[in-house]
C-alpha cells in the first residue's frame, strides 16, 4: 500500500475561523476528513500532520525519507520564507506536491514567490479544499509512474 505524508503549515489549524474571505469556512478537520475519504477509495495510507513551527516541519520531512512514497505540503507562510523547508524536501528525495487553498499569485506581491515550488513536482493553488484533493490525485499518479 502506498504511503503519503500530508503536512499543513502554520495557522492552518485556524481554518474556518480566520480570514474567511480568503480561505473560506472549511476547517482543517474537514480537509483532513476529505483527504482520508479519498485515500480510502484509492487504497492509499495517509499520515496527516500540522505544525506552526518551521523546525518541526523540517524534522517531519527529514524523518519521512524512505518511509513515504510522496509528500503533499501546504507550507503556508513558510512558502515565501523557508529555505530550511525547501532544503529538507530536496534532501529527503521524496517527490512533493505543493498545495495552497488560495491563489498565492492573486494576493500580495510578497506571496508571489514560492521558495518551495522549485523542489516540488508541481504546485496546485486557488481551489480551496479541492487543491488538496487534486494534490492527492497528483501524488497517486506520481507514485504509480515510479
Amino acid at each position: 500500500m502506498y504511503k503519503i505524508l500530508v503536512i499543513h503549515g502554520p495557522n492552518l489549524d485556524l481554518l474556518g475561523a480566520r480570514e474567511i474571505e480568503i480561505y473560506g469556512k472549511t476547517t482543517l478537520e474537514e480537509i483532513n476528513d476529505s483527504l482520508k475519504r479519498l485515500a480510502k477509495i484509492k487504497k492509499i495510507k495517509l499520515k496527516i500532520l500540522q505544525s506552526n513551527h518551521e523546525g518541526e516541519i523540517v524534522d517531519l520531512i527529514g524523518k519521512a525519507a524512505n518511509k513515504f512514497d510522496c509528500l503533499i505540503i501546504n507550507p503556508a507562510a513558510y512558502t515565501h520564507t523557508s529555505v530550511a523547508i525547501r532544503d529538507a524536501i530536496s534532501a529527503s528525495g521524496i517527490p512533493a506536491i505543493e498545495v495552497h487553498l488560495s491563489n498565492i499569485y492573486a494576493r500580495e506581491k510578497f506571496r508571489h514567490t514560492s521558495l518551495i515550488s522549485a523542489v516540488c513536482r508541481g504546485q496546485i493553488c486557488g481551489f480551496g479544499l479541492k487543491s488538496y484533493l487534486l494534490g492527492l490525485e497528483a501524488a497517486i499518479e506520481l507514485i504509480k509512474k515510479k
